[in-house]
């Protein structure tokens, strides 16, 4: 297990019967960045990475 996963499990316990729509979740991206902008790539790359999924090239 990666230590990420702990978050990942921790979001899914808390949210995972949630309805959010994709404008919320970018929403929540750009809050994060702008609190820590040290992560601005590692989340950049990850929102770049989910809007691309259904692209045959990659």
């Amino acid at each position: 297990m990666y230590f990420t996963d702990r978050g990942i499990e921790e979001l899914e316990g808390r949210r995972g019967e949630d309805d959010v729509t994709l404008a919320w979740v970018a929403e929540r991206l750009r809050e994060f960045v702008d609190l820590n902008p040290e992560f601005e790539t590692p989340i950049e790359r990850f929102a770049t990475w989910l809007a691309r999924l259904d692209d045959e090239d990659d």
